[in-house]
């Protein structure tokens, strides 16, 4: 790291932490519901099965949240040392909304928590739903704070610069700014599909250990159906946020898109590699005139290219390469997803209504596909706002501090080795928990014995009366 500046070594920092830190609020942010679900199922048929369910997924989501907690503290305290300038100038807005996320959504979440993990035999069922529920929307508040900070970065709005800090005018259009309902959106549904994917695959997982209990067979529809029915509300969220990413940051859009002059009947390009210095895309291989019809809605549209930001524009190859890599993802899940309902389709009757070997192989490959598609979208939309930190008020390099390239080396390494650490561990002891979970109920509330191979075999083909998870 001899050859690297301080500068971009404080880049590299904050990159290294907000991508390890935003692994685990995604999960929790819809695990938490799905452990709602869980329960409201269980209240309502009291079927063991569902509570089973629920027992087993709270634990993972009392992990995940442990390492959100640890991982958001060590990345608030980056604010500090390398991004001094940052708070400085934008700290009458920053400053309040990570305060009311604090206030209004971790210390419920915190304290819920530990009624959902410990009080279930020392309070009510109702109370311990209400718990589980407070939890739920404690973490969706949590993303909405942070999201409309992030958002107001991207889309600043509803506020005036004063002796060069900014003061908000609004806090409606603070928090309401012109980006934030398609990025809440487009992440709340990307936290969705992730959970989906991580539950079908930790279920597919233990049914290929020849776990086939009522419990497992329950979380492996709730996670397949739950995907296929987000994946298409997804496509068109993110068809919609493209479109207000081309009306508010264009440079980013047209980045994501590799376009490097403004022009009508603008090319999709599917495949290139982009050459900053000769300002071309080499190798390319695009259909004529898509992107102008999906961005503008016809067909010789003008779409404006990174010749129109010279100087002001992100790096194209990161942004361009992320924005495939999350919409490639995101074509995978939407296959799988529904290749998976088809062959769990509710309507047949015959004994092909099961799971197969090879298709719970490819749940499990994908159970942190989310992680993938999320990660590159986020770099999507952090390097895409590139070189500005608030977009039109303040740059990264402005906020930069002035600690020593060797300090910052060092603390990054620390960092990144933990993080390798930690994260091979959480998967590690999600895998852990799914090898040596131990079922006090019989599969499906009856009396199977070792025997009835056929029907625990069968996914799907188990009578309503005997207690057959329908998700």
């Amino acid at each position: 790291m001899d050859g690297l500046d301080a500068f971009l070594l404080a880049r590299i920092q904050f990159a290294a932490n907000i991508t390890f830190h935003i692994l685990f609020p995604t999960i929790s942010i819809s695990l938490g519901w799905v452990l709602l679900y869980f329960k409201l199922r269980f209240v309502k048929s009291q079927d063991q099965f569902w509570m089973d369910a629920y027992q087993f997924w709270v634990k993972i989501f009392a992990l995940t949240f442990a390492l959100g907690v640890v991982s958001g503290i060590t990345m608030s305290f980056q604010f500090g040392t390398n991004w001094p300038g940052y708070m400085e100038k934008v700290g009458n807005i920053a400053g309040p909304l990570l305060a009311y996320e604090v206030l209004t959504a971790f210390f419920l979440e915190a304290t819920m928590l530990g009624v959902m993990l410990f009080a279930r035999e020392r309070v009510s069922e109702t109370m311990h739903t209400i718990a589980t529920l407070l939890v739920a929307g404690g973490t969706t508040l949590s993303a909405f704070w942070i999201l409309a900070l992030n958002s107001w970065m991207q889309t600043p709005a509803g506020f005036e610069m004063i002796n060069g800090q900014a003061h908000v005018t609004s806090w409606l259009e603070v928090i309401f700014n012109p980006s934030f309902p398609y990025r809440l959106t487009h992440m709340l549904l990307a936290s969705g599909l992730t959970v989906a994917f991580l539950v079908a695959g930790i279920s597919a997982y233990r049914w290929l250990r020849d776990d086939r209990s009522a419990e497992v067979i329950a979380s492996l529809k709730t996670g397949i159906y739950m995907a296929a029915m987000l994946i298409p509300l997804q496509i068109i969220a993110g068809d919609l946020h493209g479109l207000n990413t081309l009306e508010h940051q264009p440079a980013k859009l047209a980045a994501m898109e590799g376009i490097w002059k403004t022009e009508k009947g603008v090319p999709a390009v599917l495949f290139a590699l982009p050459d900053e210095k000769a300002k071309e895309n080499r190798y390319e291989i695009a259909i004529p005139k898509l992107a102008s019809l999906y961005l503008t809605h016809s067909l010789d549209g003008e779409v404006k290219g990174l010749d129109q930001f010279e100087g002001k524009h992100p790096p194209v190859a990161p942004v361009f390469w992320a924005f495939r890599i999350m919409v490639g993802v995101g074509v995978l899940m939407l296959l799988v997803s529904w290749a998976s309902v088809l062959q769990l389709a509710p309507w047949k009757k015959d004994s092909s209504r099961e799971l197969t070997v090879w298709h719970a192989r490819v749940l499990v490959a994908m159970t942190f596909a989310g992680w993938i598609a999320l990660v590159a979208g986020w770099y999507v939309t952090e390097i895409g706002r590139q070189p500005w930190l608030v977009t039109g008020v303040l740059t990264a390099a402005d906020a930069a501090s002035k600690v020593p390239a060797p300090r910052i080396a060092l603390t990054l390494t620390m960092y990144l080795v933990l993080y390798a650490v930690l994260l091979v561990s959480y998967i590690s002891v999600v895998f852990y928990l799914a090898r040596h979970k131990k079922h006090a109920d019989k599969p499906f509330g009856d009396d199977n014995t070792a025997g009835d191979t056929e029907k625990n075999l069968n996914v799907v083909n188990y009578p309503e009366k005997e207690g057959a998870p329908n998700a």
